[in-house]
């Protein structure tokens, strides 16, 4: 534990800024510690933009820091890399993997330490000190494709790409119940519910964002619809939102569920059946690349199990 007092010269100063200048440590890192909670403005959590006043006294939990590290060295994944360049590499993400940690306290390896782990270079790629490299994302329990900026140029071309929805999103889903079109796209906005914490579908009428997800239907089981999806935007948990929002939740899904369906008995998994199958980007030089990443076998397992309908 490191403690230190701002005297008069150093008035107004941020508080990561001041503690690069007294750790000696990139502000990366220093913004890491804050995000974590690990430094005390006067025993109170601070922000890395707050203005420091004279007498502040600063704490700062190193020992702490250092031991999450140590401890997720241990278990730091090897990435499935499907393709490579200088500028960006696309991975295929197992289920049960985190993209990113929410703070720097959390022991649970991520992509990005596996990243980090064999590209300590790209620590200053993006925009965000916690997700270097990611221009997107996957939730823990989904598997599939990732592509991610090895570089800053690559980081920005791809943000344009996936903020001008030019980037092909296709995924692979299971959901309850009998989808009554064999195709179709929803539409409904979605937005943060404050009422029940997480992601709502909303009609296009009230506020929101807009959003379209695809659907094609691919096999029908009898209590089970196995459909492929194409997004059209990337909002949080969207695949997820809508199709609970038809009634027709993902199997595995734990959030986005419902209490009871009629004569329907849920299928216990310990991850969400939604893979990313398809990813269709535009490389550096301009070059149309497509990805595919088969089904997982535990998928394609539970699929067999399932009795389609004539």
């Amino acid at each position: 534990m490191k403690h230190f007092q701002v005297d008069e010269q150093q008035t107004g100063q941020r508080l990561d800024v001041f503690l690069v200048l007294q750790l000696e440590q990139s502000r990366a890192s220093i913004q890491k510690l804050i995000k974590a909670g690990l430094i005390l403005i006067n025993g109170k959590t601070g922000k890395a933009n707050t203005r420091l006043e004279t007498g502040d006294e600063i704490r700062v939990e190193e020992r702490e820091a250092k031991d999450v590290r140590e401890e997720k060295k241990k278990n730091i994944p090897v990435l499935d890399i499907l393709f490579e360049n200088e500028d960006l590499l696309v991975i295929n993400k197992p289920a049960g993997l985190l993209v990113h940690a929410v703070n720097a306290s959390q022991t649970q390896p991520t992509v990005v330490d596996a990243l980090l782990e064999r590209y300590p270079q790209m620590v200053a790629v993006g925009e965000d000190p916690m997700r270097p490299g990611i221009v997107h994302r996957l939730d823990k329990d989904v598997s599939g494709l990732m592509v991610i900026a090895k570089t800053q140029q690559a980081f920005e071309n791809l943000k344009i790409q996936f903020q001008t929805r030019t980037v092909f999103k296709e995924y692979l889903a299971l959901v309850y119940g009998p989808l009554v079109k064999d195709q179709d796209i929803i539409t409904l906005k979605i937005a943060r519910s404050k009422a029940k914490g997480r992601m709502v579908a909303r009609p296009t009428s009230q506020e929101g964002k807009e959003a379209k997800t695809e659907y094609e239907i691919i096999t029908r089981f009898k209590n089970h619809t196995f459909i492929r999806v194409i997004l059209h935007t990337g909002r949080t948990n969207q695949i997820r939102v809508h199709f609970d929002a038809i009634n027709h939740p993902l199997v595995g899904d734990e959030l986005y569920k419902k209490s009871h369906m009629k004569s329907i008995r849920p299928i216990k998994m310990d991850r969400i059946f939604l893979h990313a199958h398809k990813l269709g980007i535009h490389l550096m030089d301009g070059t149309q690349r497509t990805f595919e990443s088969p089904l997982p076998n535990d998928l394609t397992d539970l699929l067999l199990s399932l009795t389609p309908l004539s």
